[in-house]
């Protein structure tokens, strides 16, 4: 029997800086196999109370419990976190998600690990094995960390804006293969998006944050759309959905 208890669950949960909560308190479980969208302007909270939830950052007040203490978690932050200085190659970065302690200073020795190669076909990037990962456009950069995703067996993805560099129809198709991914492996997804076409599209569950408004709403994408809260933040009518023939206006 599948189980659906919470991997994560804020209760009461106040995130900020020097003891400062900068948003009102956040309750809510996420469960295996939901696809949860993070929405808000810039500089709304979003990456904080995402830090808190993963430990990064400690919680103002409240709590976040974890379903069991060695929950295997993927976390991918925004782009400009990402050092692409190390001369790594599309199948290396893929391998980091088999093995966390391996690096560029101490290599993978025994031969290429089959899931690796698995995991490239899977995305469809294995005819880029051998090239460097910093050499790879966005897309092909996305596509080799999703194939570490897929290595990784992890149980809950994190990720912060992984699309914000992409063009529209890269954008779709990297929501495409995550989703893909979420219903292929089971796991549960968490990600900090401004496409609110994508996330009305691909998400099961959204939360809006403001520190502006101190205004904190979960639900569906079609509840937190049609709240008059979020339309006083980004319009008078819900988002249109978005289609990779859209321009980017």
């Amino acid at each position: 029997m599948t189980d659906l208890s919470p991997l994560l669950t804020s209760r009461k949960l106040e995130v900020g800086y020097l003891g400062q909560a900068i948003l009102p308190p956040v309750d809510l479980e996420i469960r295996p196999g939901e696809f949860w969208a993070v929405i808000g302007r810039n500089g709304s909270g979003k990456t904080t109370w995402l830090k808190t939830m993963l430990g990064l950052l400690p919680p103002v007040r409240g709590s976040v419990e974890h379903r069991r203490a060695q929950m295997n978690l993927s976390y991918l932050p925004q782009r400009k976190a990402i050092d692409e200085l190390y001369p790594l190659l599309a199948r290396d970065v893929v391998r980091m998600g088999l093995d966390r302690k391996w690096s560029f200073l101490r290599p993978w020795f025994g031969g290429e690990p089959p899931e690796v190669k698995a995991a490239l076909d899977e995305m469809g990037v294995l005819d880029l094995a051998n090239e460097p990962f910093r050499r790879l456009s966005e897309g092909q950069k996305q596509r080799v960390l999703f194939a570490r995703l897929s290595v990784s067996s992890a149980q809950l993805a994190v990720l912060d804006e992984p699309t914000s560099a992409m063009d529209r129809v890269a954008e779709h198709e990297a929501f495409t293969l995550l989703d893909a991914l979420r219903k292929r492996h089971g796991l549960a997804i968490v990600i900090v998006s401004h496409y609110l076409g994508m996330v009305q599209r691909f998400a099961d569950r959204a939360l809006l944050l403001d520190r502006d408004t101190q205004t904190v709403l979960t639900g569906s994408p079609a509840e937190v759309f049609g709240d008059h809260r979020f339309h006083a933040r980004f319009s008078e009518r819900p988002p249109r959905l978005e289609t990779p023939e859209d321009g980017d206006g």
